[in-house]
């Protein structure tokens, strides 16, 4: 007997007829719908409804072409499961109703009358261009869709790169290409991204964290821009309608259906370009908002099950969008794990960045857990083994959570503390120069017992001023959101360098661009993993909104004229991350103690206007830090010397710098005070400081210094001196 006539007898033979369908009972798992030999094998879960029915459809039909009950005996537990024979796939679309109590005040919500999307589906239809006005009138506008896992991967594995090594670009799939000066073939696509890879390896970034890529709807927004009367979109995309399906809407082939196929090609044309891919997920609510919302899924399948409600049957609300997820419950824990691990396998993503990770660790009442059973699955599941996980550790219930974080050895967070401290020395507010120096070391006193790697630094995110409004606007503008301004952060940390807005003033230009370049140059050199912000690095701006979640337009798409226009900046951040991939002494995964090296010289160690003696005055607003870079990982591996001195000050200081071993020498990288081109030198190729023994750092200025034995001496070691005073200990 071949292997063929087994699954023809196995697999083909249909027990039942439902109408004019042959069908079976079904297998419990996977959930959703996925193909078996002669049909498909539909699965859901729902506790508490009464009785359950397959909505069938063609695509492009308004009505059903077919309706069919499960039968009881096909229900195992609290899970529905038939197979269907004889579906042409090319066409199907199916959805499912639920029928049982409608009783909110117990939790349910059941209405037969709606027809509900698959929490499992693989694709979704419906919304296949992004922007399209659908037909409101349609009862069941999202159609979930099956979907052939036969993409050729070819030898694609997640690159697994080590975390210290990596440099994260944060974007928007539709806002990186969608501006018309992109010039790619597919703007505002996967295919989009796709063709600007060279611009990123170009760059140097080694990973991409992709805002919300799961199916979500961008007219989640009732709002318009109060001055022009245009719609306003749901452009960020948190608020999700399938986590298994990638946005069709963001696919040149979404029509097709062939969305799934486009998003795996960009990312096996990332990981060939060396490109990490962290995609950046919600699992603390879903677009279905609180009981005013429309039910699209979970609600209609087991409302009690998936949310987080209160005794009288209301939802809370710690996502501060309507509902809550009810993370820790069993089966919505299994819910989440699937989704991961299917995300994973199927799609080879890297890794996930969760937003309000904090609602993750809360019990089904809201309590926060001391050992949350989903994060710890998630940390130690063998699927997600070598998989990046970052926490947004904060949520808007006022759980913050940055830097205690249940971690298991395993979750890195969005370093908050970080963002803010660099913000507030830059502009020159006094008394941070101890907690900079903290920062600037990988956070030790936030992460002591885990990798520095736990700390992902950042200054600008996607929520918030970009750099460049950082340094242009003193207040945020978003009267364009249609919310009275009063959306968005009020606590920027931001300084206008003296004009709010744009301006012609040479000197409040040049103060901008050199404060840029100041928060780049610590972000870069501090120990932890750095993230920048698309288009920081262009000095992009959103004319000081800072809460740009609805404005799909040149608010928030990448300007691509800018590469040429604001070019300075754009080869002083590529300097930047050639720089930090070169020194390995900048990239440690331990936490760095003060110790001595084999080159005499400390680990860390900090100085002030003199060297080896740190000013932590109040009034201070010099630091300089200094990286040994001999004998790093037990003297397996050599690197330079780095010294880094930041002045926020309005005034110029002299620095005494250390003095290095006989024969070496400093060598300058940049100094953010220098105009162009004598500001920034190739790794390596740095020309020696003129007077050694002092560098004058300008007013609001950076400077990065390379200690190194002569060119002849490289790679066979040195006789290195200890240093000529006691060296500062890491803070």
């Amino acid at each position: 007997m071949t292997d063929m006539e087994v699954q023809t007898r196995v697999d083909g033979f249909p027990t039942h007829r439902i109408g004019r369908y042959r069908v079976r009972a079904g297998r419990a798992f996977p959930y959703g719908a996925v193909t078996v030999p002669g049909g498909v094998n539909f699965s859901v879960y729902s506790d508490r409804a009464t009785s359950m029915r397959l909505v069938l459809f063609e695509n492009g039909s308004a009505e059903p072409t077919g309706e069919l009950e499960f039968p009881e005996e096909f229900r195992v537990g609290s899970v529905y499961a038939m197979t269907v024979f004889g579906l042409d796939l090319e066409t199907l679309r199916y959805g499912f109703r639920a029928d049982g109590p409608f009783d909110p005040a117990r939790g349910d919500r059941f209405d037969a009358e709606r027809i509900l999307l698959d929490p499992h589906a693989r694709g979704v239809s419906g919304r296949d261009q992004w922007g399209r006005e659908p037909d409101w009138e349609d009862p069941y506008p999202y159609r979930a869709q099956v979907v052939n896992d036969d993409f050729d991967w070819g030898d694609d594995t997640p690159l697994q790169l080590p975390y210290e090594s990596l440099v994260i670009y944060e974007t928007h799939v539709r806002g990186f290409t969608r501006h018309p000066s992109s010039g790619v073939s597919a703007p505002g696509t996967y295919a989009g991204l796709r063709e600007k890879i060279p611009y990123l390896q170009q760059l140097g970034v080694n990973c991409v964290e992709l805002l919300p890529v799961f199916e979500f709807d961008e007219f989640d927004n009732p709002r318009t821009d109060p001055a022009t009367g245009r719609r306003l979109h749901n452009y960020w995309g948190y608020n999700t309608v399938s986590f298994f399906a990638p946005k069709a809407g963001y696919a040149a082939t979404g029509p097709l259906g062939m969305q799934a196929d486009e998003f795996k090609t960009l990312v096996k044309a990332l990981h060939r370009a060396g490109i990490e891919v962290i995609l950046d997920v919600v699992f603390n609510h879903t677009a279905e908002g609180n009981e005013h919302g429309p039910t699209l899924s979970f609600r209609g399948l087991d409302n009690a099950t998936y949310y987080m409600l209160t005794p009288q049957g209301e939802y809370f609300n710690f996502s501060g969008t309507g509902n809550t997820v009810n993370c820790n419950h069993p089966v919505v824990r299994d819910f989440v794990l699937n989704c991961l691990r299917y995300w994973v396998s199927e799609y080879h993503i890297d890794g996930f960045r969760f937003d309000l990770a904090a609602i993750l660790d809360r019990d089904t009442d809201g309590t926060p857990l001391p050992n949350p059973p989903l994060l710890q699955q998630l940390a130690f599941d063998p699927v997600l083994r070598h998989t990046k996980l970052i926490a947004e550790a904060w949520d808007a219930g006022g759980l913050y959570q940055v830097g205690h974080f249940p971690n298991y050895g395993r979750w890195s967070e969005w370093n908050g503390k970080f963002r803010d401290v660099v913000r507030r020395f830059t502009k020159g507010e006094p008394g941070l120069v101890g907690e900079l120096a903290t920062r600037m070391a990988g956070s030790p006193d936030l992460y002591e017992g885990r990798s520095s790697t736990a700390s992902i630094n950042f200054i600008t995110a996607h929520d918030g001023f970009t750099l460049n409004d950082l340094v242009s606007y003193n207040d945020k503008h978003n009267e364009a959101n249609g919310e009275g301004n009063n959306d968005g952060a009020n606590d920027n940390h931001s300084w206008n360098c003296g004009v709010e807005g744009p301006t012609d003033s040479p000197h409040i230009r040049e103060l901008r661009l050199r404060q840029m370049k100041n928060m780049l140059l610590i972000l870069l050199t501090s120990q932890g993993v750095p993230m920048l912000l698309a288009g920081d690095e262009v000095g992009r701006t959103q004319q000081g909104n800072n809460n740009t979640y609805c404005q799909d337009n040149e608010l928030s798409w990448f300007d691509w004229s800018l590469v040429e226009t604001n070019a300075e900046l754009l080869e002083f951040t590529r300097g930047l991350i050639a720089f930090r991939h070169a020194h390995p002494v900048l990239r440690s995964a331990e936490h760095p103690r003060g110790h001595l090296v084999p080159s005499g010289f400390p680990d860390v160690s900090w100085h002030g206007t003199r060297a080896w003696e740190p000013d932590w005055a109040h009034h201070v607003r010099v630091l300089a830090m200094l990286r040994g870079g001999r004998g790093l990982k037990r003297g397996q591996v050599a690197d330079d010397h780095v010294y880094v001195a930041v002045n926020a000050h309005w005034e110029a200081h002299d620095l005494e710098l250390p003095s290095l071993p006989p024969g070496e020498s400093w060598h300058l990288f940049t100094d953010t005070g220098a105009t162009a081109p004598h500001g920034l030198h190739r790794p390596g190729a740095e020309p020696t400081l003129e007077h050694p023994g002092r560098y004058r750092l300008g007013p609001h200025s950076a400077v990065i210094l390379v200690g190194r034995p002569p060119a002849d001496a490289a790679g066979q070691g040195c006789a290195c001196a200890r240093p000529d005073r006691q060296p500062a200990r890491s803070t």
